[in-house]
């Protein structure tokens, strides 16, 4: 009998009469994130037996990242899943607004609108929509499987190779499923992490963030807005009825700054945005504030014989510029692009593959890790020990006079926004005209 969502009693989808069941697979995808239903749909569709692990039972977890950038947008287009997804219940985000006027004032730094593109917005979408979107399209084919409620404990290694995964339930069943290539997607704290042959390297980040809800009136700005604080800097994304915040506050600074009470932090969040001082009073608790500790890294090999990481597995992100899961969805791409012919055809051609994918998707992850670090050190660093952006006041007046007055550079941080600096093709067997509901 079939639950909500398409999952069968076991929180199964797609065929169990194949190999699959036996505890055997070609790809094993570990982490039902935005990267690896991307990946397992991509795979299933071009021939490649694939069977997703995914611990939680569901995909409802809140203050995911909800955004779905144009390449992504473009690619579910390519699926033949444009049309489905525009039916989901959705935000268009096309503006990126700073309080850099003299006054504080918000000045628009970025308009995606403004970009010739069909798809010059980024939707904000709850995540459990597109990932069930991904999930019930995959289910279509029969070499796809996924298992909920399983979570990988441990790798298979024979003669230094990676042949698979250990699971257990929450039920306390455990069992192998042996596979051709493992690929990591769950996430920064991934099994693979732990692997100390794949060399994690982190870069310091001066903050963490708080994430929480507001209400949002008719009357209020549009998109992306920002605003700055007494030492900590604040996002607002529009979600249509409510505002997703974000404060960043400094690194560590979680419980000293509860324990100032909550009071105070509605106080100086009304000060940073003073439009929204009328609905502070709706944060009637700690418990509606979530703490993210944000991170900055990435492994050096992101692959082993039989493994490969990718998405925040491979390089955690910082929340700057919102683009984490347009990376993790890239990976997915570029790693289906690369990896289906020697799944299919050629297992001899895989090492080779594997070594591609992430040859191919190293730079663009460190140029973008580079941007961060220069926002971390330029930007919040400084307005978090309370102190001007970029140490200097006129630079900071420079620099928003510019993005405001050339119409070139202002299409820069837009363009960066809404496509990365890099979008990978999906391999032409997976493509799809639209199917229907």
């Amino acid at each position: 009998m079939d639950t909500p969502g398409g999952r069968d009693a076991t929180g199964t989808r797609g065929a169990e009469d194949t190999a699959e069941a036996a505890g055997r697979t070609t790809c094993c995808v570990v982490g039902g994130g935005p990267a690896g239903m991307v990946l397992a749909l991509l795979l299933a569709r071009s021939g490649v037996a694939v069977t997703v692990l995914e611990k939680h039972g569901d995909f409802l977890r809140d203050f995911r990242g909800d955004t779905v950038h144009p390449t992504t947008l473009a690619l579910l287009d390519e699926l033949g899943l444009g049309e489905r997804f525009a039916r989901l219940p959705q935000r268009r985000v096309s503006t990126v607004q700073l309080p850099l006027g003299p006054d504080r004032s918000l000045v628009t730094v970025g308009n995606i609108g403004a970009l010739r593109s069909r798809y010059n917005y980024i939707a904000m979408v709850p995540q459990w929509d597109l990932l069930d979107l991904l999930a019930d399209e995959a289910a279509r084919e029969p070499a796809f499987s996924l298992r909920m409620n399983t979570e990988a404990t441990s790798f298979l290694v024979e003669r230094g190779r990676v042949t698979g995964v250990s699971y257990r339930t929450p039920d306390g069943r455990t069992g192998e499923l042996r596979a051709t290539l493992t690929v990591a997607c769950d996430g920064r704290g991934s099994l693979a992490r732990s692997l100390p042959e794949l060399g994690l390297r982190e870069f310091p980040c001066p903050m963490d963030a708080w994430w929480f809800r507001l209400p949002r009136s008719e009357g209020d700005p549009h998109g992306l807005v920002g605003g700055v604080g007494d030492r900590f800097l604040s996002a607002m994304i529009d979600r249509g009825d409510y505002w997703q915040c974000a404060a960043l506050i400094p690194k560590g600074g979680d419980a000293r700054l509860r324990a100032a009470g909550l009071d105070r932090f509605r106080d100086s969040y009304a000060t940073a945005v003073p439009w929204i001082a009328d609905r502070m009073s709706s944060l009637g608790s700690w418990d509606e504030v979530k703490l993210l500790d944000v991170r900055l890294d990435r492994l050096r090999r992101w692959h082993r014989p039989g493994l490969l990481c990718i998405g925040d597995a491979a390089h955690a992100m910082s929340p700057v510029f919102g683009i984490g899961i347009n990376l993790a969805v890239q990976d997915a791409v570029a790693a289906a692009r690369h990896l289906v012919g020697p799944l299919r055809d050629d297992a001899a051609a895989l090492p080779a593959a594997v070594r591609r994918v992430q040859r191919r998707r190293l730079p663009t992850t460190a140029a973008t890790q580079r941007l961060q670090r220069f926002a971390h050190t330029n930007v919040i660093e400084p307005v978090l020990a309370g102190e001007p952006p970029f140490g200097d006041p006129k630079r900071a007046e420079r620099l928003s006079e510019l993005l405001t007055t050339s119409r070139r550079l202002n299409r820069l941080p837009a363009y960066f926004l809404a496509y990365g600096a890099l979008r990978e093709r999906p391999p032409t067997t997976s493509l799809r005209p639209s199917t229907p509901d």
